[in-house]
Formats: C-alpha cells, structure tokens, sequence
C-alpha cells in the first residue's frame, strides 16, 4: 500500500476560498445557503469546511462528525431537550445516532471531520 507523502493541507481554513453546495436539506424555516471544501475523502469519511447561513435545521446522524466553530455562534438541542452553545473556537463530537436541532444564530463556518 503507498502512503501519500504530502497530507490535504490549507493554510487558513477562515479565509478559505468555497465552493457552493447549494441550499442546507435539513433546513427547518427559511432557505439556507451553504458552501464548503472538502479535503479529503474516503467512503463514507470525509474532512472539510463547511459554511452556513443562519436559521434552523433538524439532523440525524448516520456517521460520528468532530466540528471545530471557526466563525459564528449556534444553539443546539438533542432531541432529550438539553441545550447549548457552540460559539468560535469550540469543539464538539456528535456521535452515531445523534438527533436534534442547530439553531444557527449567524453564519457558522466550521472545520469537520465525518468519520
């Protein structure tokens, strides 16, 4: 098996240049517009930046996805009805499995890894 000898790398993933993947399916109001780049891919693993604009939306995870919030703020709401905040900078994990909303109070920009 070769390995690659450079791994996918960007140098700012805030001022990163995306291309637009069209309005968000999980969106629960308003149309939401999404953009993202995806640096690697592999079956159903990928790593990228995704980028959203603001308003509601309802996901159940058929993968475990790491964020990192790179830019904007977001609510969010497991289906148990615990709430809380991700903001620029936090990280998260939502595993297999995980139901529930994001309330996307302005454009989120992220870095993630489906896995």
């Amino acid at each position: 098996m070769s390995v690659p000898t450079l791994a996918p790398y960007l140098s700012s993933a805030l001022d990163a240049e995306l291309e637009d993947w069209g309005p968000l399916p999980e969106a629960t109001g308003p149309v939401m517009a999404t953009a993202g780049s995806t640096l690697w891919e592999e079956g159903d693993a990928s790593v990228g930046i995704w980028e959203c604009a603001p308003g509601p939306s309802y996901w159940k995870l058929d993968t475990h996805e790491l964020v990192h919030i790179i830019a904007g703020r977001l609510t969010i709401t497991p289906d148990d009805g615990t709430q809380f905040a991700l903001e620029t900078g936090d990280v998260a994990l939502f595993p297999r499995g995980w139901a529930g909303t994001w309330e996307l109070h302005e454009t989120v920009r992220k870095v993630f890894a489906v896995f």
